[in-house]
């Protein structure tokens, strides 16, 4: 099977996508020309591997081009599955049944019956592929996918996503025990398997055999598990005397299977123990985390430069509102992170029709996985903070923001607050954090900011600006033109004669 390190010439970033994007156009010439078993596997395999890549690069980047390149061959790819199956099925039979077994007979007659059919479905859907669209979007994504690198902490973050999500369903399946629950664990794992292949060829080259040995014990067990259902919907007359017979041989497979698997997933050398000691943890996690939403930033935000000037004006002010003991918000190192998140992605862009992008960016944000090292509500809140950094400010009649908790809508005042303050101030001219700084009184909070200009237009631009803190704080925020801090001239040290000469009179 290839890996991503096999495409010669092509950047690291883009051997994964590229190498099966490639492969789909190629491997659907061959079924069409030989609709044999090996050309129905391999052309399956690009395309699965595509829409695995689709679906984790959707995470960070909402770009439709990710969700037309999964949607684009989903027919023909459920159509393969279908067909693969059945194959595999056939061939299992007749390996465990003998030759004058009845219920043998019986399964390989109903799966050759089935073939045919569903060959001539698999090429009626080949034959329709949009070629042309499948090389656009190729050109499009190869660009795209530069926003998270192979190696990067962005990959790793997303890896590290993939295995928490995986390493659940495990938990799930040794719980249940149900083919429902070894199922859901299969594809669990191929999401990690694919996405490691994807984004750290590295890893992948130390982990692959263990990852595809996993694959294939769960796929078997799938596979088992199907064929005893169709067993019990397709087989009567004198062949369903030999089910008890044939369901203990599935049984002893597929124990026998889920044994292996547990050999190998289960203790403290399991595999996921280490493939969980070889990804960020602790603080580098925290920074994976970080940069999975700086690559999300990139692939939306068309004025990035503007969104680095507002994250570092928001991170002061919050600062300066903590030194100078505001309120209890300004205090917490963790809302200082989510103001910092929602800072860098206040330019999301998300294309939605008839829906404004503030509202659109939460959306989007609260369908994505959060990220390792947050908490849920860490996540809600920055998306909230998205939402309402600009535009209406948050009303309590807005049913999805008054079903939040009283502490968590104000939260969301105070962050979304700073963040169209610090948006306010960058639009006055202000692009220096130096000297800003806030000084709390009875009446009012005062806001020392030396680089403002003091004109009608700026006083009106922050009036709005900074209408939502100021409820959130009870009290007027004052923005005040400070003057500029002077520069301290340093006097030339002494002579070393001169200062020996001063000891020696004292």
């Amino acid at each position: 099977m290839a890996t991503v390190t096999a495409i010669p010439g092509a950047p690291a970033e883009h051997r994964g996508l590229t190498h099966w994007m490639d492969r789909v156009p190629r491997e659907l010439e061959k079924l069409r020309n030989s609709p044999n078993k090996d050309a129905v596997h391999d052309l399956r395999v690009a395309i699965r591997r595509c829409r695995s890549v689709a679906a984790v690069m959707r995470e960070v980047d909402p770009d439709p081009a990710w969700h037309e390149m999964r949607r684009l061959p989903k027919k023909l790819f459920r159509k393969l599955g279908e067909l693969r199956d059945t194959q595999i099925m056939d061939e299992w039979v007749a390996e465990h049944g003998a030759e004058n077994d009845k219920l043998r007979i019986a399964l390989h007659a109903f799966f050759q019956e089935k073939e045919p059919e569903l060959v001539q479905q698999t090429l009626r859907l080949a034959a329709k592929f949009d070629t042309k669209g499948w090389l656009r979007l190729e050109r499009k994504l190869r660009k795209r996918a530069r926003l998270v690198p192979a190696g990067s902490l962005a990959a790793q973050c997303l890896a590290v996503e993939r295995l928490g999500e995986a390493k659940e369903l495990h938990s799930k399946a040794l719980r249940a025990n149900k083919p429902n629950s070894w199922h859901a664990l299969r594809i669990g794992l191929k999401k990690f398997r694919y996405t490691v292949e994807s984004l750290l060829p590295q890893q992948y080259e130390s982990w692959s055999a263990n990852l595809k040995q996993l694959q294939d014990i769960l796929g078997e067990v799938h596979d088992l598990d199907v064929l005893r259902e169709i067993i019990k919907q397709n087989v009567t007359g004198e062949a369903a005397a030999l089910q008890p017979e044939w369901e203990r041989t599935i049984e002893r497979q597929r124990s026998a299977r889920l044994g292996d698997y547990r050999e190998l997933a289960i203790g403290k050398n399991s595999v996921w123990q280490e493939w969980q000691k070889a990804l960020p943890k602790g603080k580098r996690l925290q920074l994976a985390a970080i940069a999975r939403l700086r690559a999300t930033a990139r692939a939306t935000d068309a004025h990035p430069r503007r969104a680095a000037q507002i994250s570092r004006l928001s991170v002061a002010l919050f600062d300066a509102m903590g030194r100078a003991h505001t309120a209890p918000v300004f205090d917490a190192p963790d809302l200082r992170r989510v103001l910092r998140g929602a800072a860098r992605l206040s330019g999301l862009s998300v294309k939605e029709r008839d829906t404004p992008a503030y509202k659109a960016a939460r959306q989007f944000l609260l369908e994505r996985p959060v990220p390792p090292s947050w908490t849920h509500e860490e996540w809600e809140l920055l998306a909230w903070t998205v939402r309402y950094h600009r535009g209406a400010e948050p009303k309590s009649k807005n049913k999805a923001f008054a079903r939040l908790g009283e502490q968590q809508q104000m939260n969301v005042r105070a962050l979304a607050g700073t963040l169209r303050l610090a948006r306010g101030l960058r639009k006055c001219g202000v692009e220096s954090c130096t000297g800003l700084r806030v000084e709390k009184t009875a009446a009012a909070v005062l806001l020392h900011v030396p680089e403002l200009v003091d004109t009608a237009e700026t006083a009106a631009r922050l009036a709005a600006a900074k209408h939502l803190l100021d409820g959130y704080l009870d009290k007027p925020l004052i923005p005040k033109t400070a003057p500029p801090r002077q520069n301290v001239v340093e006097l030339p040290a002494p002579p070393k004669e001169q200062v020996q000469f001063a000891a020696a009179s004292d």
